[in-house]
C-alpha cells in the first residue's frame, strides 16, 4: 500500500504527478496558508508532511502523529520547523537548498534595477495617462554601472548576486566572517560598519538566526548614504521594519528592494504608501524551473524517508548518527 503524504499546499504539475504516482496525497487545494488546526487534521493522518516556509511547524504538530516518519520542507530555510523537537522524536527534516542561488540572485539584481531607475514609479506614470513626452528630469533616478555593491552574507546567493556585479564593472565589499570570496572572485572584505558607509547598494543575504534578527536597524541605516538603495532577498525580519519605514520618510536612504517581510504577509503601517521602496511578494524563487526542482527535490527527500534512507537534504543528520 502507498504511503500517505500530506501536502499544505499545492505545487507545480510535475512535482503533484510525481507525489501522486507514489504516494496517496492529501493536499490543501486551496490557494491560501492553512491554520494550524488544519496542518494538525492533515498530519494527524499521514506518514510524511510536505510543507512550506510559511507554515509555522510546531511541537504541537510534530506530536500530533506518533506514526510520522519525516518532514520535508519546500524551502531552503527551515526555521519555520521546531528541528530540535523533531530531532528528539528520530523524525527527520529535510530542505531544498542549491536550486534557489541562481534565481533568488536573479530577483535581488531585478530589485536593483527597479529600485535603482524607479521603474515601478514609471510604469505607473504611464499607465495613469502622465507620460506627456520626454522631460530632463523627468523620474531621474541612478546609475549602477561602476557603484559599489555591498554584500552582507557571501554564501552561494551572495556570490552569486557578486558574479553579476562584475559585468557592470562594480567595486564589491562584503561582510562576513565565514566566507573568503576572493577566491571566487574581485571583492574585498570589511566589517559591516564599513560596508555601510561605502556601498550605493547593499543586498542581504544572510539566514534567520537569533544573532541575525534585526540586523539592519537605525544605527545601520544612519551608517548608510542618503543616496543608497538597500536590497532584502533573504528573510524579513533580518530588517527592523519600523525603522526601515522611517529611513524612507525621512531619506535617510534613497531607496529599498524588497521580497521578504518581518511579518509576512503583513506590512508595518506605512510602507506600501512609500513610493522610494519596490515591494515584491516573496517571489525571488518564482520561475517555473526553480519552483519545480524544488519540487523534486522534495520528493526525493520524501521518497527516501519511506524507504528508510538517509534523504538527499538531510537537515538533522544526528538521528542516523545515533
Amino acid at each position: 500500500m502507498k504511503p500517505k503524504i500530506f501536502v499544505t499546499r499545492m505545487l507545480p504539475d510535475k512535482v503533484m504527478e510525481k507525489l501522486n504516482h507514489n504516494f496517496i496525497v492529501n493536499v490543501n487545494p486551496d490557494d491560501k496558508a492553512l491554520s494550524k488546526e488544519e496542518i494538525i487534521n492533515g498530519t494527524s493522518d499521514c506518514d510524511i508532511l510536505l510543507c512550506l516556509l510559511s507554515d509555522t511547524i510546531d511541537s504541537d504538530i510534530i506530536s500530533c502523529n506518533p506514526n510520522l516518519k519525516g518532514i520535508v520542507n519546500y524551502a531552503v530555510g527551515f526555521n519555520n520547523i521546531d528541528v530540535e523537537f523533531a530531532t528528539k522524536l528520530n523524525i527527520p527534516v529535510t530542505n531544498t537548498p542549491g536550486v534557489l542561488t541562481e534565481t533568488t540572485a536573479d530577483m535581488a539584481w531585478a530589485l536593483i534595477f527597479s529600485s535603482a531607475r524607479r521603474i515601478v514609479e514609471s510604469d505607473k506614470f504611464v499607465r495613469n495617462g502622465k507620460f506627456k513626452g520626454w522631460g530632463p528630469k523627468l523620474l531621474l533616478g541612478a546609475d549602477i554601472y561602476g557603484k559599489t555593491l555591498g554584500i552582507i552574507g557571501a554564501g552561494r546567493i551572495g556570490i552569486a548576486v557578486a558574479k553579476r556585479a562584475s559585468g557592470f564593472n562594480m567595486k564589491i565589499l562584503y561582510s562576513d566572517k565565514n566566507s573568503n570570496i576572493e577566491k571566487t572572485i574581485q571583492a574585498k572584505q570589511v566589517d559591516l560598519k564599513t560596508l555601510l558607509k561605502e556601498s550605493d547598494f547593499v543586498s542581504l543575504h544572510v539566514p534567520m538566526l537569533p544573532e541575525t534578527r534585526h540586523l539592519i536597524g537605525e544605527k545601520e541605516f544612519k551608517l548608510m548614504k542618503d543616496t543608497a538603495i538597500l536590497i532584502n532577498t533573504s528573510r524579513g525580519a533580518v530588517i527592523n521594519e519600523k525603522m526601515l519605514l522611517q529611513a524612507l520618510q525621512e531619506k535617510w536612504i534613497a531607496g529599498a528592494g524588497l521580497d521578504v517581510y518581518e511579518n509576512e504577509p503583513e506590512l508595518v503601517d506605512g510602507l506600501i504608501d512609500c513610493e522610494n521602496v519596490v515591494l515584491a511578494p516573496h517571489i525571488a524563487s518564482a520561475s517555473v524551473e526553480t519552483r519545480t526542482n524544488m519540487g523534486i527535490i522534495a520528493f526525493e527527500n520524501a521518497v527516501a524517508i519511506w524507504r528508510g534512507d538517509i534523504p538527499p537534504q538531510i537537515v538533522n543528520r544526528e538521528i542516523y548518527e545515533k
